[in-house]
């Protein structure tokens, strides 16, 4: 029999996207999905060990003051745990080092950013800011959908077995900006696990309007060197039935299948069943 998955998907402090998020988790095959308030995670109300993989969703953490998710971040990387004694940060390094699984979508991205779960490629340890994600390169909020391409090289988790996938972005906020000498690095460890596509030669564009921010190497998305940390600015938790798709009443998609958005929870999923 299958292992139960448990998930936390956190929420509070203006994340808006997870009741979407828990729902597409549950619809993957999770068998439990708690919808966790950050205040109670920090509180220690709620221990994270108990779950196979975290959740942060997107949203306006804290109205995006000094920055998207920059003041959760401060608040992650400094509050201890009264049940643990161990910082926020320190946790959710043991969660990923146990070989459980960490997803951030959008703002949630931003998050792992600015904690410095993500990029890893430099070496460095976590809590140690690499890169950022800052304004978009048009100057203005982007709500579409974008074809990615994943890099089937990656060691992500997340999105193995896939090739070519539409999701909708909506960020002001989803251009990376990477510190110089680390961009090579993280191509070579296979980092990037879904790039912007151009939709006549297929591969990674930094062009717009395929590419919606101005993202270095057509980067939509980074893993960490496990596989088991993903941060992707556009949204795979939207895409959960084909009728979400704006191409559906054209015949494109399959008015029954599931949406492709789901394949990146269903890997997620099948991975924690594979650690019973």
């Amino acid at each position: 029999m299958p292992t139960t998955v448990r998930v936390m998907v956190l929420t509070g402090n203006g994340i808006n996207c997870e009741m979407e998020t828990a729902f597409a988790c549950r619809r993957a095959g999770a068998g439990e999905v708690d919808l966790v308030s950050i205040w109670d995670w920090a509180a220690g109300k709620v221990s994270i060990s108990r779950y196979g993989m975290i959740c942060f969703p997107g949203g306006f953490l804290d109205g995006d003051d000094l920055g998207a998710a920059r003041a959760c971040a401060t608040r992650i990387r400094h509050a201890r745990s009264p049940a643990s004694g161990k910082l926020l940060v320190e946790e959710l390094e043991r969660f990923v080092e146990e070989g459980r699984l960490i997803i951030g979508i959008c703002n949630g991205f931003q998050l792992l950013v600015k904690l410095g779960l993500l990029p890893t490629a430099s070496g460095e340890g976590a809590r140690t800011q690499r890169a950022t994600l800052t304004f978009n390169a048009v100057g203005r909020f982007e709500d579409r959908w974008v074809t990615l391409r994943a890099d089937p090289e990656s060691p992500c988790i997340f999105t193995r077995g896939i090739e070519t996938i539409d999701l909708p972005v909506r960020h002001g906020e989803g251009k990376l900006v990477i510190e110089e000498g680390l961009v090579g690095k993280i191509r070579e460890a296979h980092e990037i696990p879904l790039a912007y596509a151009d939709p006549v030669t297929g591969g990674p564009t930094e062009t717009y309007p395929y590419n919606p921010n101005g993202s270095p190497l057509g980067a939509a998305a980074l893993c960490d060197g496990s596989g088991r940390i993903l941060g992707l600015m556009p949204h795979p938790e939207c895409f959960w039935s084909a009728l979400n798709h704006p191409d559906w009443t054209r015949g494109a998609v399959p008015q029954e299948a599931d949406g492709d958005g789901l394949k990146i929870f269903r890997n997620a999923v099948q991975y924690l069943q594979g650690m019973g």
